[in-house]
């Protein structure tokens, strides 16, 4: 099988994010930058169907030169291969944008996939847009939030949690999966896996390279203001009988809350 993974650095969650609000956009300085959680998942999938099927995995992320540390863990992990795609605009908040960079490279360099996995969301904009328009613009089927996976020759069978149910899809490769926790309890890297990826040059693949226009390119989204969000007032203890405190409780609803 020629499986690709997408991944994406993201601020790790337990970082505190800091807004600068002149220039619209988080304050990186100080801040510990890691692979997409839920990309990890789609990593450790990839190279649970190369173990059973065999085949070749090749990691790929779009974004600055600092994403080669996530590529790095990425092969440390068991993967074969590691591509980046270099844009210094990586975060546009525009998926469009992105997933048009990445049908592009895979259009330019990878003609004949069998499997494309994603996280199904980054959590640094959480958007959960990319996965399906990349499947929208190759043409492919897709499959999105999946917690079970299952290739047998030319076709998939994966199981996704919805409402009060589980929902089961089949569908034929190749196609576009994006990957929900409970999929797989992704490994660590080993230390022979890291000393190996250490050794290995991971290409850098311009979009110049690509042949993108401008147009192509542009984004579609305006960023007009970021701020953090307001600090949460402190709670208030209702004294009194129990009558009284329900009547102080929807009072407050009514007149502070303006829920009721």
């Amino acid at each position: 099988m020629n499986i690709f993974v997408f991944v994406k650095r993201v601020p790790d969650t337990e970082s505190k994010i800091r807004i600068n609000p002149e220039a619209k956009a988080i304050i990186e300085e100080g801040i510990n930058f890691i692979l997409s959680p839920y990309d990890e998942y789609a990593v450790e999938e990839a190279i649970r169907l190369k173990e059973a099927k065999g085949g070749q995995v090749t990691t790929i992320s779009v974004g600055t030169q600092e994403s080669l540390t996530i590529l790095k863990k990425c092969l440390a992990m068991g993967v074969d291969e590691a591509l980046l795609v270099k844009d210094e605009n990586e975060e546009t908040y525009d998926g469009l944008r992105t997933a048009r960079i990445i049908v592009r490279t895979m259009e330019k360099k990878f003609p004949n996939p069998d499997l494309l996995l994603f996280g199904k969301q980054s959590v640094g904009v959480d958007n959960a847009q990319v996965p399906s328009m990349v499947a929208e613009l190759l043409g492919l089927p897709q499959v999105n939030v999946v917690t079970k996976l299952e290739i047998e020759g030319n076709k998939g069978f994966a199981q996704r949690e919805i409402e009060g149910a589980l929902e089961k899809v089949a569908f034929s490769l190749p196609a576009v999966v994006s990957a929900q926790k409970g999929l797989n309890e992704p490994r660590y890297e080993t230390l022979r896996g890291i000393m190996m990826a250490k050794k290995k040059e991971i290409p850098v693949l311009s979009l110049e390279e690509l042949g993108l226009g401008e147009e192509e390119l542009s984004s579609q989204l305006e960023i007009s203001r970021m701020e953090a969000p307001p600090l949460r007032q402190a709670g208030k203890i209702i004294e009194g009988t129990a009558e009284e405190a329900a009547k102080r409780l929807v009072e407050l609803l009514h007149k502070e809350a303006k829920v009721i």
